[in-house]
This record gives C-alpha cells, structure tokens and sequence, in this order.
C-alpha cells in the first residue's frame, strides 16, 4: 500500500516538475525573442545608412530567432515525451516493451529527425554534417540546390566527389590542427565540379565529439561571393579611378588614398601621403584640418570647394564631396570621399569671366548702340548703351520682335531685311527713332551679317549712332552760311545805297541855301530828314554785317540797344507792334563786342515778335534800361503769351524750342546764353504778372567815365 503511494506521488511531482519546467522553457525562448527583436531594431537603422545593403541582417537575425524558439520548444516537447516514455520503461524494468510504446517511441524519433530537418533546412546558409574522411552525413536543402543533384545522391558521398576546390590535399594539411582546437571559422574558397564560377564562403566548422572523441565536423557556410565581387570591384575602381578617393578619421587624418590622389597631391607613394599630419595640406597651417569635421558634425553629404597644399608648396582647388561611416553603434569611425581637382577648370572660369568682363565693357563703353538680331527679326542682344540714347533697359528690347510702330521706323527693318536676306553684305540708313521719353531722335544704322561657330549666318549685327545734334548743327551750318551771304550782300548793298544818300543830303542842303518859296523849303526838309533816315538805315545794315573785331571794347549799351531796334523798325510796324525804349545815356559802359551783343539783342526782339503775332495782331515790345550794383540791365518785355512753367527751366537748352516746325531751330537763346557768358553776364527769362514773356539782360559795368560813343558808330 506504501510502495503503490509512493509510486502514485512521484508522478505528480514528475508532472508538476515538468509543467515548471516548459514554463521556464517558454518564458527563456520569449525572452530570447524579444532580445533578438530589440537588437533588429536598434542596429536596423545604423546599418541602413552603411554604404553596403546590410538592412536585411536584422530582420534575418529576428526571423532565425523565432525559427530557434519554435525548434527548441518543439524539441522540448518531444523530449518530454521521450522522458515519459523512459520514466514508463524504467518503472517497468525487466518487463518486455509493448508494441505500443516502442511505436510511441519511433515516432517520437520521427518527429524529431523530421524537426531538426525542416529546421537546418530553412537556413539560408549551407549547413552539413560529415565524417571525418569527409562522407556527408547530412545536408540542408542549400547544398541540394547548390549542387543541383538530389538529397539521396550526396548523402553517403564524399565531399571531393563534388568540390574541385579546396583539394583534399589542403583539407588534410590543416585537419591535425582543427582536431586539436575542435572549431575553424575563416573565409574558404570554394570551386564546384559542376560550375565553373570561384565561389567564397565564410564558414564555421565545429567538431561532433562521441564521448571525448571527434567522431565528424558540421559545418555553416554562408555565401558571401556577391560581397566578395562587390569589394573586388570596388578596390578595382578605387585602384583606377582618375579621381581622387580618401579615407579620413573626423579630424581629417589620411587612412587610405587611391593612386590617382597620391599623384594629384604630388607625392612619391601612398605611405608617404598617409604618414602626413592633417595640417600638412592646409596652405595656412595656422588654420583647422582642411578635411576635418566638427564635433557636432552629423556625417550627412557634404560638398564644397577647397584649397589643397601640394607637396610642392603649391596650391590646388579641389571639389570635394564625403560622408561618415558608422560603427554598429552608430558612432561615426571615419570619412570617405572624393576629390576632383579642378583648379585648372577655375583658372578657365577666370579668364573666360575676365573676358566676358572685357566684351561688356567694350560694349558699354563703346559710343554706338550694339544690337543683335536673329533670322527670326528679334532682338536677341542689345547692349546697355540703349538706356543713354533711347531710355530702354536691355531687358525691354531683348527677346522681342523687330516690329514698324510708333518706336520703330521701316527704314530700319528693311535694312535688317537685307543683310539677312545675303542681299547685302554691308548697308547703312538713317532712320527716326521714338525715345522713351517721348521724342524722335535721328539715327544711324550700320549692318552686317553675323556667323556662328559654323560660319553659317546666325543674324544681323547693327551698330546705332544718335545723330540728332550733328543733324541740327548741319542744318545750323547751312544757315549760318545763308545769313553769312546775306551779310556779304547787305554790306555790297550798303555801300552802294551809301553813295546816292550822300548826294541826296547834299543836294537838298544846297537847295534850302538858295532862294526858295516855303513849300518848297518845307518838301526840302523833309526829304532831307527821310535821307537821313535810309542813311542811318544804311549804316545799321553795315554795322551788323561787318565782321567781328577782335578784341572786346567800351560800349554804350543804351545806344547799342536803339541801333538794333532801328535795324528790325520796318518788321516791327509792319506786324503792328509798338515799341516803347527808354533809353538812358547816363548809363555806365559796358565792356564787350558790339556785333555778339547786337545778335543777342535782336534774337529777344524777334523772339518777342513771333510770340505776340501767335495770339493777337498788335502788340507792345517795352523795354528798358538800368543799373544794379557793378552791372547794367536791359530788360525785354512783351505781352505775348508768356512762357509755360513746365517749360521754362529748358528754354535755354540747345535745339529746345517751342516754335512750329520750320520757324526755329532751337539754338538762338542757347547761342545768347553762351555770348552773354563769355562777356562776363547773363539772361534769365520769366513770365510778366500780367502776362507775356520777360528776358533780362545783365552785363557787368566796364567803369565809371566819359559815355563813349558805340564802337562803329
């Protein structure tokens, strides 16, 4: 009855030291989980930035994991079996096994050789297991498909039957060495009978002891030919690339240079650049390592230009471009990068710029507007000369079409029209051409055909000179002579009016001496005063069409102002208009040169007869003389209508006039501004309070004194 107790408690301790120990089970494989998934998940980001595609290990690791988890805990489970089985054979000892548990126990066996096959079986690696002598024992589904024959055709085979390479002969040499350390990890080159293609596994090869004895070795291989292939292509490229390649600690110490570096920098050999201090490249030692990085330096891409030190002292301009290489514990070990030199592109760059700079200021500073235009009649350059003789900006005209309107006369395009055409291989015009500002300027235009790099003609160039002014003095020129011949012929005129007059005077003197009735005296009289008159005429035209003395001398400004109103008398009552002159011959002289002076006088009085004919028939010229402090006024005054504040600052301007066209030509109060200048004066023009224009005259005083008389007079 004890014994029966005894055998009925020691299976439930049995079962509840099972059921603690498949928890302990559970709870080791769960915690084994849970570190593998940590681990996937701190190194997955690291490894995602290296330079090599390793982001797929974790997540490997983290699979690999469970696949153990679920294997050990399957095991566990037929292990348990196996014990109660074993604890029912023991209890029943002398006792034959049922067929029941000896069918129990080989499927146990079963299970568990079918277990541990579907497990070595999901490895992505090779994994067999052989005899010493190198018979396979067991292979995973890798070597089948590596080999490419079945699972029945390579167990029980030797291993050379497959593998040219390594030959038995080295396996052999280095058998003696494993069976003392019982395990061998290393990089093992592999060549399969059936392929041709150098195959390199890392592999890891561990002894299978029965008892103490090595009975066989199983081995894990993992194909690593791809990144094998990778890091032979990649020293291949680094060994030949033209650029430069480096490796750097963050402080910007050299750890490995390519060739084409070492004979960038000027260097016999490789160790020599690499023994180098990081300063040794800076072309001011004083400063920081030109290749080094900061501290806080986050590793990210950086490119930028820099100055390198060569082993000649000289400097050279380098494109440099690198990142970090982390560790597995995200801290940045090194830099790698590139360098291109480019020190001669810069000095290129330079030069062209240097020339491009010359081109723009030859352009700029040349006189001509410059424009290119393409076949397609557009601008497609204009040089900045544009803005002085047309307003416009470059950016105004570049791009658009070459258009008849109101900017554009027709004349110019039917000149581009020809050089394009090959009509012409060379054509100037003169043309209109519209300012910003609203006025028309006279142009010069002068084309050719333009080529490209091909000599094929690419458009027209046109160079554009303002000619307004020289147009304006041209036609000043041309009147210049017409009043010059005028002079010529007033003065011809003169001495041969002067003649008759003289004897008309002394005629009628002679004839009111005599005896003579009253009405006759009277007729005598006046006829004498209107000879007089012509006479004084006479000498007036004289005087104004004698040529300039040189020299400037005294003159009575009062006498030199009614001179000149007696020369314009006739045109004055002709066009209705009344003059009335206060002259004052107290007045102090003025020194200067009568004819300029009287030039200037007759311009204002002219000036003053158009502008009162403009608005009315009749009018009043009022003028008058005075004196301020050192100078002598003469003060022009009519009742025409007056002078517009918007263009009264420009009125002096050269060719600025308000006349239709025709009447002026813009230059006569220029011409007076500048003659009063040269005798020490001026002219200022305002409107009347009452209307009309008034010019005053001002001329410095030559000295008190005897008046003398008008030089000529």
């Amino acid at each position: 009855m004890a014994e029966d107790e005894k055998q009925t408690a020691r299976p439930r301790t049995s079962g509840h030291l099972e059921r603690e120990e498949d928890r302990l089970w559970r709870y080791a494989l769960w915690l084994l989980v849970v570190l593998a998934a940590g681990m996937a998940a701190l190194s997955w980001q690291t490894l995602e930035k290296l330079p090599y595609r390793l982001g797929a290990v974790p997540v490997g690791l983290l699979v690999l994991s469970i696949l153990f988890a679920v294997y050990a805990y399957g095991r566990r489970r037929e292990v348990s079996e196996l014990k109660v089985l074993l604890h029912g054979l023991h209890d029943r000892v002398g006792a034959a096994p049922s067929e029941e548990q000896l069918d129990q126990l080989s499927q146990v066996i079963m299970r568990s050789q079918r277990s541990f096959k579907e497990l070595i079986d999901s490895f992505d690696d090779v994994a067999f297991a052989s005899s010493l002598d190198g018979t396979l024992r067991t292979v995973n589904r890798r070597v089948v498909e590596l080999l490419g024959i079945s699972y029945i055709e390579v167990v029980g085979h030797k291993l050379d039957e497959f593998v040219e390479e390594p030959a038995r002969s080295d396996v052999e040499s280095g058998l003696a060495r494993f069976l003392e350390k019982r395990r061998w990890s290393g990089l093992v080159r592999v060549q399969l009978k059936n392929n041709p293609r150098v195959l390199y596994f890392d592999c890891v090869l561990n002894a299978i002891l029965k008892g103490d004895e090595v009975a066989g070795i199983s081995t894990l291989a993992r194909d690593v030919t791809e990144e094998r292939e990778k890091e032979r292509r990649f020293t291949e490229l680094f060994e030949t690339l033209q650029e430069g390649v480096y490796f750097s600690t963050p402080e910007g110490k050299l750890l490995d240079a390519n060739p084409a570096l070492v004979r960038m920098l000027g260097y016999a050999s490789k160790e020599e650049l690499l023994r180098l201090d990081p300063t040794a490249f800076n072309p001011d030692r004083e400063e920081n390592p030109v290749l080094g990085r900061s501290a806080d330096d986050q590793g990210g891409v950086r490119t930028r230009e820099i100055t390198l030190r060569r082993q000649d002292g000289t400097a050279a301009i380098f494109l440099d471009t690198s990142r970090a290489v982390w560790d597995a514990g995200g801290k940045i070990i090194r830099y790698q990068g590139t360098l291109v030199d480019v020190t001669e592109r810069r000095k290129m760059e330079k030069a062209l710029q240097r020339q491009e700079e010359f081109q723009r200021y030859l352009l700029e500073s040349f006189p001509d507007l410059i424009l290119v235009i393409d076949l397609e009649e557009r601008y497609s350059f204009v040089s900045a000369r544009i803005r002085d003789l047309l307003g416009y900006t470059p950016e105004d005209l570049t791009g658009t079409k070459v258009e008849v309107g109101q900017e554009q006369s027709p004349e110019f395009l039917a000149l581009c029209r020809e050089v394009s055409s090959g009509r012409k291989l060379f054509s100037f015009c003169e043309y209109g051409a519209r300012h910003r500002d609203g006025s028309w300027r006279t142009m010069r235009a002068s084309a050719s055909p333009l080529f490209d790099a091909e000599s094929k003609l690419s458009g027209v160039i046109v160079s554009v000179r303002d000619i307004t002014v020289e147009k304006k003095l041209e036609q000043q020129v041309i009147q210049s002579e017409r009043l010059a011949a005028m002079g010529q012929m007033i003065g011809g005129f003169a001495h041969e009016l002067n003649n008759p007059l003289t004897s008309i005077l002394g005629v009628t003197e002679l004839l009111q001496e005599g005896e003579a009735t009253e009405p006759v005296r009277k007729h005598m009289v006046m006829l004498q005063q209107q000879a007089r008159r012509a006479a004084e005429i006479v000498q007036n035209l004289m005087y104004f069409s004698r040529p300039p003395s040189p020299g400037k001398g005294p003159i009575n400004l009062s006498e030199l102002v009614q001179r000149t109103l007696h020369l314009h008398a006739y045109s004055l009552r002709k066009n209705n208009i009344t003059v009335d002159f206060l002259p004052d011959n107290a007045l102090s002289p003025v020194s200067g040169d009568p004819h300029q002076l009287m030039q200037v006088f007759l311009n204002l009085i002219l000036n003053a007869e158009q502008a009162i004919r403009e608005v009315r028939d009749q009018g009043t010229l009022r003028v008058r003389l005075g004196r301020a402090e050192n100078s002598i006024m003469a003060i022009f005054q009519d009742d025409g209508p007056g002078i517009s504040p918007d263009i009264l600052p420009n009125i002096f301007d050269p060719f600025y006039t308000t006349k239709r066209p025709g009447r002026g030509t813009g230059l006569g109060l220029s011409i007076c501004k500048a003659i009063l200048r040269e005798h020490g004066g001026n002219v200022e023009a305002a409107s009347g309070p009452g209307g009309g224009a008034v010019f005053t005259v001002t001329l410095p005083a030559a000295g008190k004194g005897p008046t003398p008389a008008a030089s000529g007079a």
